[in-house]
C-alpha cells in the first residue's frame, strides 16, 4: 500500500475547508495533519509539523496566504506549496510561482482533479491551471506589441495601482500615464482599465 501523504489546508471559508478535509481523509491516500482558518492560526501552528504538502487559500480573512511561506523556512523539512483559490490572475498566478508555489488550481476545479494537480507537484512539476495560464500567455503576447514603457505601465495597472500611484512609480506626470494607456489601449484592443486588470 502506498504510504499516505500528509496534507496540511489552509482556508477561512468553514464550508470549503471542512469539505476538502472531508474529501482528502475519504480518499485514504491523504493524512490530513492540520486544518487552520486564518494566517495567524497557520503561521502559528504549521511550521515544524510533519507536512508534506500545504494547501493554501489565497485570500484570507487576516491576511495574505502567500505570506505564510516564509514561516516555513527554519522548518527540517520544507513542503511543498500548492494554492486552491477562486484568483486566476497573471498578477496573483506570478506572485506565487516567485514565491515556490508548485501547483496553483482555480477553485473551478472539483477535488479529484485538484488532487491530480498535487500529486504532480509532489513529483516535481510545476502546474498551472489552464485558465491561469492562458491569462499568463495573453500578457506575453500582449507584452510584445508595447514598448519598454507601455510595458510598464501595463504591468502596474493590471496591479491595480491607479494612475497617480503609477506616476509617483515611475515619476512622470499623471497625464503622461493618461497618454500612454490609451496607446496601450489602442494597441491591444483592450477598450477599459477593469478588461486590463482583469487579464
Amino acid at each position: 500500500m502506498t504510504e499516505k501523504k500528509n496534507i496540511a489546508i489552509v482556508e477561512d471559508h468553514p464550508v470549503m475547508r471542512r469539505g476538502l478535509e472531508a474529501w482528502f481523509k475519504e480518499t485514504e491516500r491523504w493524512s490530513v495533519t492540520r486544518t487552520a482558518a486564518s494566517f495567524e492560526e497557520a503561521r502559528a501552528v504549521l511550521p515544524g509539523l510533519p507536512v508534506d504538502l500545504v494547501l493554501l487559500d489565497l485570500q484570507l480573512e487576516d491576511g495574505w496566504g502567500l505570506d505564510i511561506i516564509p514561516s516555513f523556512e527554519q522548518s527540517y523539512q520544507m513542503p511543498v506549496f500548492a494554492v486552491y483559490t477562486g484568483f486566476d490572475s497573471h498578477a496573483h498566478v506570478t506572485a506565487a510561482l516567485s514565491l515556490g508555489v508548485r501547483a496553483y488550481v482555480t477553485k473551478r476545479r472539483t477535488e479529484a482533479e485538484l488532487e491530480g494537480f498535487l500529486l504532480r507537484a509532489l513529483e516535481g512539476e510545476i502546474c498551472v491551471d489552464e485558465s491561469a495560464k492562458i491569462k499568463l500567455q495573453n500578457i506575453k503576447d500582449l507584452a510584445s506589441l508595447l514598448t519598454m514603457r507601455e510595458a510598464e505601465i501595463f504591468t502596474l495597472v493590471s496591479k491595480g495601482l491607479s494612475n497617480r500611484q503609477i506616476a509617483a512609480r515611475l515619476e512622470i506626470s499623471h497625464r503622461t500615464v493618461e497618454n500612454i494607456l490609451s496607446c496601450v489601449y489602442d494597441k491591444t484592443g483592450i477598450h477599459s482599465r477593469l478588461e486590463l486588470e482583469r487579464l
